[in-house]
């Protein structure tokens, strides 16, 4: 438990770390969020002063920063300026909004990753393996961007799918029904993107691990014994290559969550990505740092998940 211990108190450091160079990188900018409406003649000096005074924003930034760490840390996410609101009611819908992609999506890149690393594999040296090695090399080689305008504009030529957004104008007024089969149609592209940019990687990995674990004594003694291919393959390589599959799992959170957030600006779905982007350009100090612990939460939540299974499964992590 000590192990387990400490690396939950590792994680609590990351996020730690991640808010205070959030926190600097953002002071590092020039200008605050009222630097605009300065340069609105309209508006008076006094008046702009007033606000940042009003705001908190003529304090230190240690001060600052200590005053929305407290916050933080009670379960005040602080006020978004350019929203007008709580952060809280801005960010947990859009933070919804990225989860509906990205937890599809990691369903869906391993459900299709792990048959077809496996697959593969048993083909090794074989033409099935030399063109899927060049297929997914030359896709892992693939900017995500990139990924996610071409199947932008595959969209606008065919007409097939929806090219933003998360539902139609008027959406609202249809049945429950359509209404889903509506976010469905407008979520498909995106979560094409977010498979494409992801599996390819994770057939790769899966084809190694099971490489490397067919190799292993028990399952060379299984084969001499006569023992199916697939039971060999379900009893002995699986397991033995479930080590680093599960610690890939984890990073695979993170890849998904970073494509996310770029699949969205591009294809304008509403979750953290715009939002993050609006923000950084507003320069809304609480909705950046909260969006960006949001976002690191996640994937420290993932890799602490696939360290734990790991503690739990394998004895030798233990010991």
């Amino acid at each position: 438990m000590t192990a387990v211990a400490r690396r939950i108190g590792s994680s609590v450091v990351t996020l730690f770390a991640v808010s205070v160079f959030s926190f600097a990188l953002l002071e590092l900018a020039p200008g605050d969020f009222f630097t605009e409406l300065r340069m609105d003649t309209r508006v008076s000096t006094q008046a702009v002063d007033a606000l940042r005074e009003q705001y908190g924003l003529t304090q230190s930034p240690a001060v600052r920063y200590w005053l929305w760490l407290q916050s933080f840390v009670a379960g005040d996410l602080g006020f978004s300026l350019a929203h007008r609101a709580p952060v809280s009611s801005v960010i947990w819908e859009r933070a919804g909004n990225t989860l509906l992609l990205t937890v599809p999506a990691m369903l869906l890149t391993w459900t299709l990753a792990l048959p077809l690393g496996v697959w593969i594999a048993r083909r090794k040296n074989q033409w099935v393996d030399r063109v899927s090695s060049g297929v997914t090399s030359t896709l892992v080689a693939l900017p995500d961007l990139l990924v996610a305008m071409l199947l932008l504009l595959l969209a606008l030529r065919t007409g097939l799918f929806p090219t933003g957004g998360m539902y139609t104008p008027g959406a609202e007024d249809l049945g429950t029904g359509a209404r889903i089969r509506d976010l469905i149609s407008h979520a498909f592209l995106p979560l094409c993107a977010l498979v494409a940019t992801a599996l390819p990687a994770l057939v790769r990995h899966v084809r190694a691990s099971v490489i490397e674990a067919a190799q292993a004594p028990a399952v060379l003694a299984a084969r001499g014994h006569g023992i199916s291919h697939s039971r060999i393959t379900l009893r002995y390589v699986l397991p033995l290559a479930a080590n680093p599959l599960v610690s890939l799992a984890g990073l695979s959170i993170a890849t998904l969550l970073s494509a996310s957030l770029l699949i969205e600006v591009v294809m304008s779905w509403p979750g953290l990505g715009p939002l993050v982007v609006e923000a950084l350009l507003a320069k809304d100090v609480h909705l950046v740092l909260s969006a960006s612990m949001l976002a690191s939460a996640l994937l420290v939540a993932g890799n602490l998940a696939a360290d734990l299974t790991l503690y739990v499964v394998d004895p030798r992590i233990r010991a």
